[in-house]
């Protein structure tokens, strides 16, 4: 038996994908709004209601009549709207995958594949909405029996692997708005130490108010647009007020090269290299700053990590939020490639067309980033037509409009409260 020195690192490959956005339910539907520019940033009346300043936010449309082609009644007792997203997102990417969901009464058993789906603050709706008052009634015995399954930190993953009998590792991360792409991170090294042959990966976020609250308080969410919403998410803009809060959930099936050709598996691209890292709160990193030190390294080893050169990069997936940070993270890409302002690969903001979807934004936007490779454009980031005085150096290389281009190579990055960052290299899959 090979030492771990000695063994052959696996080829990891995404076969299948599955999202709930925004704007989109399937891969079909969100290609089409993010080749069209639609928004589905949208006013939340239950926000007004409860005095929030920012009353505008992404939600997943459609949901609920679609949930009984997914799960049974008795599924839908013990779940909660991150955990339901999750698990249609996994569902769908599985069967895009070409595999079929095993029956409730069978006894087969995946053991070759696990998966890793996050969340930033699961099942705090229903801590807030149903444990807490409870309890504070004295109602402790009328709470339920599922209402552990709702609220355990796990609770996404755990619920999946039930739904899909997943054998290998089954887990849930959480690391802020790098949650998502760190959940792919994990998957990627799980698969390519050999330790399975395929893995569910990504992030869910529920549309609650109690998810959203905080970021309301702190005044990082945008509040000067909640009449004209699809204006209101505005990346790199001179007018950006702050983020809008997102939801949905974002899946990628990735599998070994050799399981997917083995089964005859569509493969949709190849991820080359997955990094993940901290600016430990130091040169300028805090709870919720970047160390602009740590997003250089951790972009840098990413691209070591696969083997390419900078100039080989065709296109970036920023994290770009609408904040004062997007100016920074422009000129980190910069520094992180070596390469001027205008010599930067396209770069793009998903969320300025589905808001910050938190713990599902970083596998949301990387599905994204998949079909572009796969379909051969790039989306428009929206509502930048004013570029901020910062950014004007960046200008030719910051995508207003869809393009149809063929790619090759896309970069895409996370960075997180807590001073974390990630960052992906996919390849179009020949």
């Amino acid at each position: 038996m090979l030492d771990q020195t000695e063994q052959v690192k696996k080829r990891v490959v995404v076969t299948g994908l599955g999202v709930v956005a925004p704007n989109g339910h399937g891969v079909n539907d969100f290609e089409r709004a993010l080749r069209a520019g639609i928004s589905g940033i949208r006013k939340v009346p239950e926000l007004e209601k409860l005095n929030f300043r920012c009353q505008v936010g992404g939600v997943p449309e459609g949901i609920d009549e679609k949930l009984s082609s997914y799960f049974t009644e008795e599924d839908l007792l013990a779940m909660n709207q991150a955990m339901i997203f999750g698990a249609i997102a996994s569902i769908d990417a599985w069967r895009d995958g070409g595999l079929s969901v095993p029956e409730r009464n069978s006894d087969e058993v995946h053991w070759d594949t696990g998966c890793v789906l996050g969340s930033g603050l699961s099942g705090i709706d229903t801590i807030a909405s149903r444990l807490v008052p409870m309890i504070n009634a004295c109602k402790v015995r009328r709470m339920g029996s599922s209402i552990v399954e709702q609220t355990m930190a796990s609770s996404i993953s755990a619920k999946l692997s039930g739904l899909l009998a997943l054998g290998n590792q089954v887990t849930s991360n959480s690391s802020a708005c790098n949650t998502g792409t760190e959940a792919i991170h994990d998957g990627f090294y799980h698969i390519r130490n050999g330790q399975a042959e395929r893995m569910l990966v990504g992030g869910a976020e529920a549309s609650s108010p109690y998810v959203w609250g905080g970021f309301d308080s702190m005044r990082v969410l945008n509040a000067s647009s909640n009449e004209a919403p699809e204006k209101a998410s505005r990346p790199m803009s001179a007018t950006a007020g702050g983020f809008v809060p997102g939801s949905g959930a974002g899946v990628l099936l990735l599998e070994n090269l050799e399981s997917a050709r083995q089964r005859g598996a569509k493969i949709y691209a190849e991820l080359l290299s997955a990094k993940v890292n901290c600016g430990g709160h130091r040169n300028g990193g805090s709870m919720t700053a970047p160390n602009s030190e740590s997003v250089v390294r951790c972009i840098q080893s990413a691209v070591e990590e696969a083997g390419v050169k900078t100039q080989e990069i065709d296109a970036i997936n920023g994290h770009l939020t609408a904040t004062m940070a997007d100016p920074l993270e422009l000129r980190n890409w910069s520094r992180a490639l070596e390469v001027t302002p205008e010599q930067l690969p396209y770069i793009q903001s998903t969320k300025s067309l589905i808001g910050h979807c938190l713990g599902a934004a970083g596998s949301i936007e990387a599905v994204a980033t998949v079909l572009e490779l796969q379909g051969g454009f790039f989306h428009g980031s929206v509502n930048c037509e004013d570029l901020h005085p910062e950014v004007e150096s960046f200008a030719n290389r910051i995508v207003q409009r869809t393009v149809e281009k063929p790619l090759r190579l896309i970069a895409k990055a996370s960075f997180g409260f807590g001073d974390v960052n990630g960052c992906l290299l996919f390849k179009k899959w020949d």
